[in-house]
């Protein structure tokens, strides 16, 4: 049984001041109990998919050549004829090749596809890492005779830092992948060992 809210008992009191129908509305307020209502669940909305994913690199070569041939198209009227020739040339051979990249499949190349590319890449880390601390050597050589090895380094020690890190972070590359097991000697090993077991 609801209880009747306090106030009602002191409006029934004053019931000579009130009409009936309110005290019966008033009466039907305090005894409202409030309805828990069902939630209902928000329609999902399915978004039209598109027919053909492209691949990273078919974006790489269609932005590209957005870019690169409005922009050919407005040097070239411009440019001397010789000039704006070799410069058609280049667009054309950049079109093929990013033609050719874009033929790759990045998922279907396998671990060791990868070393040779990985070998390059810490070769030319060392490689210019050590061309630039000569050209740098040969700069303050050159404009600052009156630096010594301290000083030089004081003035110019993030330019050391730069190129350092860059030959030290090739070298890893390398030490990497020269500890990095290659399958093929794992299959030679696994195919000595089958045939020492086949001949005892």
């Amino acid at each position: 049984m609801n209880q009747q809210h306090p106030g009602y008992n002191k409006v029934r009191k004053q019931n000579y001041l009130l009409p009936a129908w309110l005290l019966a509305a008033w009466k039907a307020h305090m005894d409202f109990e409030p309805q828990p209502t069902a939630q209902t669940e928000p329609k999902k909305v399915d978004f039209a998919q598109p027919l053909t994913t492209r691949k990273s690199l078919e974006l790489l070569r269609d932005t590209e050549a957005l870019l690169r041939r409005p922009t050919v198209a407005t040097l070239v009227p411009i440019l001397p004829p010789k000039l704006a020739k070799n410069v058609e040339v280049a667009s054309s051979i950049a079109d093929e090749y990013l033609q050719q990249i874009a033929q790759i499949d990045l998922e279907n190349i396998n671990d060791d596809e990868m070393r040779s590319p990985r070998i390059w890449v810490g070769l030319s880390f060392v490689g210019f890492g050590a061309l630039m601390i000569v050209v740098l050597l040969l700069y303050l050589n050159t404009l600052h005779p009156e630096f010594n090895t301290v000083q030089q380094i004081g003035k110019y020690w993030y330019q050391y830092i730069w190129f350092v890190c860059l030959g030290v972070a090739g070298m890893f590359i390398l030490g990497r992948e020269a500890m990095r097991p290659m399958k093929t000697n794992e299959n030679q090993v696994d195919r000595n060992i089958s045939k020492r077991a086949k001949a005892k």
